[in-house]
């Protein structure tokens, strides 16, 4: 099983990217939010992948953060929720507003997501809720009030950065805090660290 892929961006579709790896492309299909922070064709670019086999295909779905994959594979755990229908609801709503759709019990907002109805909204958040907490999402940064992981990605592009560069130095801190609470300032330091180092 492929679980994460190093190289450089060969091609980009609309909800994919073939990522050129020692020669060898592979076609990986992205949410929209991680493939407007992904590098131009040629930059470098590291993505988490889960690697979904059935009898007659096999597709790779990557994250620039290891929670993102995290919550994909949550997601495709649920009855109902195959890995395309999780890869639009990752793509029709940040990770943070999926969360608390989840934990407020928001069946209308997980109706916003194109092929969901009522019954798997219903089935979503009964399956979901137990195993996303309040304090952030599975292995995330801890949420303090209205404090995201977004928030912090935002601050660093105004400062410059692509949002590729921010992602990564993102997910770097994330791993690096290993579950302590961090508010934005914490996160754009230790990312701004990275991207230092």
């Amino acid at each position: 099983m492929i679980g994460m892929l190093r190289g450089r961006v060969w091609q980009r579709g609309a909800d994919w990217v073939i990522i050129d790896v020692g020669g060898v492309g592979y076609r990986v299909f992205v949410p929209t939010g991680v493939l407007s922070r992904l590098p131009g064709i040629g930059g470098d670019v590291e993505l988490h992948v889960h690697t979904h086999v059935r009898e007659d295909s096999l597709a790779l779905f990557g994250f620039l953060a290891e929670e993102e994959l995290r919550l994909f594979e949550e997601l495709i755990a649920v009855s109902g929720v195959g890995p395309r229908l999780a890869l639009t609801a990752l793509s029709s709503l940040s990770p943070e507003q999926l969360r608390r759709a989840v934990l407020d019990e928001d069946v209308a907002t997980l109706m916003r997501i194109p092929g969901i109805g009522r019954k798997t909204a219903q089935r979503m958040i009964l399956e979901l809720k137990g195993r996303l907490s309040r304090t952030g999402l599975p292995g995330g940064v801890p949420v303090t009030g209205e404090t995201t992981v977004a928030d912090a990605l935002a601050a660093l592009v105004s400062l410059g950065y692509t949002q590729g560069e921010a992602a990564q130095a993102l997910a770097a801190a994330q791993r690096e805090l290993n579950g302590q609470r961090a508010d934005t300032a914490q996160l754009v330091r230790m990312a701004l660290r990275h991207l230092a180092g």
